[in-house]
């Protein structure tokens, strides 16, 4: 079996790939995607760090790749959708340099609010700028920590430890948690508000690009200083620039930019008061060595034996388990995001019930399933079908399961429940034929959703004219209906209707539904 090294990886890791027998070891970095397309059919493994972008075009090319070994923790370099649908699977290291990132925000912190790049370029150039570089003290400020996960919450600590007080907005993890960890657990708007530094610990998706942006500048406290040493792209630059022209953010340090290497005329980095490192935080000696040394180990594992550890992209199950899961693992999935846009509040428990005949099959990937994509849609962690069942527990989610062979009104129903501290909420969902999945029941409606894309959900009364008045709004907008279902509240007055729409919906638009005479509620939701 062949492994391809595509960028630079600690020799520790190297060596254990060279001693394993039956295992042939080959490192070429620096490979442009052409030279990776022509020589990738011939391996079996793949280990990367940032700078291999594993795309589509290359997996099409890896006709033999069976796995895929992220040197780190991110995988935004890999089109993951891509090499699960050919079922490579795709591994990360996840605890093996989160030391050392979180060390690397505080060193930049404290790098900041002193001046210290500034003063050793200004004593470079000769000049003895003392007054100029006056910096000021981080005993007793406000950090604020946006995200506590594996390096979020070790940052934290290391604040505390300067004798900081700590606030942290993280939407899925507890306030307890938080609280037990010494920190104050507060929205983000708090957080804005309150924070005199602001460490940013989040992955980077599709709901965390742009997170700090212009409407988050303005509703910073004044003189705020910013730290970023996640992913590129999480603020936005051009609007951090805004805001240090301004005055409102009085000093930022990057580690992480929108394009690496960024381009040498990037506004920010013409302010005197940025300073920038080139994506140093897992650059170190001993974290190179941990992450090289785990992806090499789980690489072997699995080539060897089969063993999967860490992946992001499988479950645990057989092929021909998979097989007969597969409607029903996809529609568990879009429940859970589903569920994530419908409830408010931190989540304590979740209920899962199965009717119908599964055959006896191991139901736990859908319900992992559902927590994935419970969890993805309102986490700031990276969240797969390994690490959701942990990322719940760790949570202090209860999760439960039951089931039936009772078929009721369809073959096979799973039903779901989310209770948090503010409400329950129930939706219900079937499969239709081989490969139909469909939302059957929220709370007390039924209809027949197809669970993807644009949708709103309008509740409202049960008169005469109000559907047409929804169609007429949305037909002003230039917003075409591709579908709408009407269900009826059990033994209610109410309506749920469901649109899905061509295009999304405004806030503009969102607000004309709402301000319709009959309608209650409008609840829109993109899967």
């Amino acid at each position: 079996m062949k492994v391809l090294v595509s960028d630079k990886l600690g020799s520790a890791g190297i060596k254990l790939f060279e001693k394993e027998e039956g295992i042939d070891v080959d490192v070429k970095t620096g490979l442009s995607p052409d030279e990776l397309k022509e020589i990738i059919a011939d391996y079996d493994a793949l280990v990367v760090r940032s700078a291999t972008k594993v795309t589509e075009d290359v997996l099409d090319a890896a006709t033999n790749l069976k796995v895929i070994g992220r040197a780190g923790i991110g995988v935004d370099n890999i089109d993951v959708e891509e090499a699960t649908k050919r079922g490579i699977i795709v591994m990360n290291t996840p605890t093996g340099n989160v030391v050392t990132t979180a060390e690397h925000a505080i060193a930049m912190m404290m790098a900041l609010t002193r001046n210290i790049p500034q003063g050793t370029a200004s004593m470079k150039a000769g000049r003895w700028d003392k007054k100029k570089l006056q910096g000021r003290e981080i005993y007793n400020k406000t950090f604020g920590v946006i995200g506590f996960g594996k390096i979020g919450s070790i940052v934290a600590n290391r604040a505390r430890g300067l004798k900081m007080r700590v606030v942290v907005y993280d939407p899925v993890v507890t306030p307890e948690k938080i609280e037990k960890a010494g920190c104050e657990s507060v929205t983000l708007k708090e957080l804005y508000s309150q924070s005199d530094y602001i460490s940013v610990h989040v992955p980077k998706s599709k709901k965390t690009l742009g997170l700090i942006n212009k409407k988050s500048f303005e509703q910073m406290k004044e003189g705020v200083m910013l730290i970023n040493c996640a992913r590129g792209g999480i603020v936005d630059e051009d609007a951090l620039y805004e805001a240090m022209k301004s005055g409102k953010v009085v000093g930022a340090a990057l580690d992480v930019f929108t394009t690496e290497p960024p381009p040498e005329d990037l506004p920010l980095l013409q302010l005197d008061n940025l300073i920038a490192t080139p994506h140093l935080g897992a650059s170190t000696l001993e974290a190179q060595t941990n992450v090289a040394v785990m992806v090499a180990r789980q690489i072997i594992a699995f080539l060897k034996t089969n063993t999967v550890e860490n992946a992001v992209n499988t479950p645990s199950v057989s092929g021909k388990d998979l097989e007969k899961l597969n409607p029903f693992i996809f529609l568990a999935d879009r429940m859970g995001c589903l569920q994530a846009q419908l409830i408010s509040g931190y989540i304590r428990e979740v209920k899962i019930e199965y009717n119908g005949n599964f055959a006896d099959v191991d139901l736990k990937p859908v319900t992992t399933s559902f927590l994935t994509g419970l969890l993805d849609a309102i986490s700031m962690e990276d969240v797969n079908a390994v690490n959701a069942p942990y990322l719940a527990k760790e949570d202090g989610i209860k999760v439960s399961e039951s089931s039936s062979d009772e078929a009721m009104e369809y073959n096979h129903l799973l039903t779901m429940e989310v209770i948090t501290e503010e409400m329950s909420s129930v939706v219900s969902g079937t499969v239709f034929g081989r490969n139909y999945p469909r939302v059957v029941k929220i709370n007390d409606f039924r209809l027949e959703m197809k669970p993807e894309g644009y949708l709103t959900l309008i509740h409202n009364l049960n008169i005469p004219g109000e559907i047409g008045s929804i169609g007429t709004l949305l037909g002003d907008k230039s917003i075409n209906i591709s579908k709408m279902t009407v269900g009826q509240e059990e033994a209610g007055e109410r309506n749920i209707v469901f649109l899905r729409t061509d295009s999304p919906l405004s806030e503009e638009i969102l607000d004309g539904l709402r301000n319709l005479p009959m309608s209650k509620s409008v609840t829109y939701l993109e899967l």
